[in-house]
């Protein structure tokens, strides 16, 4: 981890929460949206592996990569209720029953930092633009929205669906990374196709990066 990760977690497990929750990028459980029902927002219910007991309601859960706040629990689901602003701004639109989603819990205190720093505020939509296999590997190639661009450098990380991923290469708007077939197995990554829309959160470090370099000039 490096000093300015290092610093960004020592000030969240601080005592700093006013930043609101944390994650990895790292995938715990791959859910199903078990029904979909819209009164003013959409409630969807999601069925998971998680002990659903230990989720307290306000807990937030990244769903997709996208934080959101568990409202009702049951003993194999959670509830969660996406507003019109969120679904505008991901892919949470295309959910229908049946869906698999990959899940994530807020860091806990003591929790190892596997991935990298992930707010669950999904920046933008990503297209998948072509899938190669090499080996037993599979190369994505994506297309980022134009302003988001400038944020994804050669070796450094995304977030992609929630799955923390390292950028192999960049050209203009394209970037590609790589999956290995564990990435595949415990995640829906096996599942994605050339087409489909992605939610993309851009390096929190690579945003303040930008901004300082932006003040500074």
């Amino acid at each position: 981890m490096g000093p300015l990760a290092a610093a960004a977690r020592r000030d969240y497990l601080g005592g700093n929460r006013k930043r609101g929750p944390m994650f990895t990028g790292i995938i715990t459980d791959i859910g199903r949206v078990a029904s979909l029902r819209r009164a003013g927002d959409l409630t969807a219910r999601i069925e998971t592996g998680y002990d659903t007991s230990t989720i307290a309601i306000g807990a937030s859960i990244a769903c997709d990569g996208v934080c959101l706040t568990a409202v009702a629990t049951g003993p194999d689901w959670f509830e969660v209720d996406v507003s019109a602003e969120t679904i505008s701004k991901t892919n949470l639109s295309a959910w229908a029953e049946g869906a698999r989603v990959n899940l994530e819990r807020a860091l806990k205190v003591g929790d190892e930092l596997g991935g990298h720093i992930v707010s669950g505020h999904v920046d933008g939509v990503a297209e998948v633009l072509a899938m190669t296999d090499e080996g037993d590997s599979t190369r994505v190639t994506f297309r980022a929205p134009d302003a988001l661009a400038k944020f994804i450098a050669p070796k450094g990380s995304v977030a992609l669906n929630g799955t923390s991923l390292t950028v192999n290469e960049v050209n203009g708007t394209e970037f590609g990374v790589n999956l290995i077939p564990h990435t595949k197995e415990v995640t829906t990554w096996g599942g994605v196709a050339a087409g489909d829309a992605v939610n993309l959160e851009i390096d929190t470090l690579a945003r303040y990066v930008a901004r300082l370099a932006e003040w500074g000039g």
